[in-house]
């Protein structure tokens, strides 16, 4: 396999493109903060916990605004980003599923390194899995792309959604013995005991029935992705300015809607699902579009630029969010585990990722790639590929 290895021309990438990716970075972070220092995202009993007022306010902004609205986000800016490398696999005449599949196996890869050897919420395997099935829709039409992904996701959100509200009376709830075996074992400092908890984690998040819907969720966000890709949209804004202000106020109406809306009417645990998929959806479309606007004037390029070198290093960031983490919360570092409430875990989390833009910018003033994305493809490609700008 021989293409020119170098990366996209800076003069060429989409720096909406890359900021919105830094964007979500951050946002996954911040949800991503709770379930990484405390067991209650599996185990229930937050609202037991965190019961204080600011707990309260700070869970609620979170879920409004955060919840299942970035990890979205990413879903969408991942088929994107498939689709283009799909594009530039055909100019230079390259066999497509092959390559994409060497890729997306590689990030399996990671994933089970992550998954298994630091944090159960990892996000890579399931990509890279899902990833695979995307492989089935490289060459469908973009209307068989939006017709999945209109039937996979809105079928199996209205079906559980219709099975929660058929048991909502039995909802809720939190198991204690998992909750106390979570903290003690994460506060060890064994580590076979911390990796034993962590599988057992991620076997309750992931197993069953639990990945079949997970399917349901990201691929019809993938194909969402792939779809905005080929319209242009996010390529030409400035061609497309009235398909993008509809889908701006159409999200931003399902945005306040169905991520906010259920609060004014109890937020009852039964519409969640919904409130995350279906509203999720809705706010990622909404900051995504809204970051491209931005992208168009010089004062929102000043907004957004510092997340475009985030997003161009969204692996190695992503990683390294996870590892700082589990020396944080872990008992082999601090053992901080269980005793961070929110408002701390977002403040934790404004530092670290503070610290992330200045790093990832410094960074790519000498480097091509991250760290990690320049290994993922040295070993996509089969051999070692110029780092330093002046390399090659």
């Amino acid at each position: 396999m021989d293409i020119n290895a170098a990366p996209t021309k800076e003069k060429n990438r989409l720096v909406a493109i890359d900021a919105a990716r830094g964007f979500a970075i951050f946002g996954i972070f911040i949800v991503n903060i709770g379930a990484f220092s405390a067991p209650y995202f599996i185990y229930g009993g937050a609202t037991a916990a965190w019961n204080s007022t600011v707990d309260r306010y700070t869970q609620a902004l979170i879920d409004m605004f955060f919840q299942a609205s970035f990890y979205t986000l990413f879903s969408l800016l991942f088929g994107f980003g498939i689709q283009l490398l799909k594009d530039r696999l055909v100019e230079r005449n390259i066999h497509v599923s092959r390559f994409l599949a060497k890729r997306l196996t590689i990030l399996v890869g990671f994933g089970l390194i992550h998954a298994f050897a630091i944090w159960h919420g990892d996000i890579l395997l399931s990509y890279g899995l899902i990833g695979l099935l995307l492989l089935l829709f490289i060459k469908v039409s973009n209307t068989s792309l939006l017709a999945w992904g209109a039937v996979l996701l809105g079928g199996s959100v209205g079906l559980l959604s219709l099975a929660l509200y058929g048991t909502r009376n039995a909802l809720g709830g939190s198991n204690q013995l998992a909750i106390t075996q979570a903290i003690t074992n994460y506060r060890s400092e064994n580590l076979i005991t911390i990796w034993s908890q962590n599988y057992h984690d991620w076997m309750n998040a992931n197993g069953g029935i639990g990945f079949f819907f997970l399917i349901m969720v990201l691929l019809p966000l993938f194909l969402f992705g792939m779809y905005i890709a080929r319209k242009r949209w996010l390529h030409e804004p400035e061609k497309h300015k009235t398909i993008l202000r509809k889908l701006w106020l159409v999200s931003f109406i399902g945005f306040i809607g169905l991520k906010i809306g259920p609060y004014f009417v109890g937020n009852p645990l039964w519409l969640s699902y919904l409130q995350d998929n279906i509203g999720g959806t809705f706010s990622a479309i909404f900051y995504i579009v809204s970051i491209t606007f931005l992208a168009q004037r010089k004062n929102g390029q000043r907004i957004i630029q510092p997340f475009a070198a985030v997003g161009r290093m969204a692996l190695t960031n992503y990683l390294m969010q996870s590892v700082i983490c589990f020396i944080l919360f872990y008992g082999i570092g601090f053992g901080l585990y269980g005793s961070v409430r929110p408002i701390v875990g977002v403040g934790i989390v404004l530092v670290i990722f503070t610290g992330q833009i200045f790093l990832s910018n410094w960074w790519l003033r000498r480097f091509r790639f991250g760290p990690f994305e320049w290994l993922w493809r040295s070993i996509t490609y089969g051999k070692r590929q110029p780092l330093r700008k002046l390399e090659g």
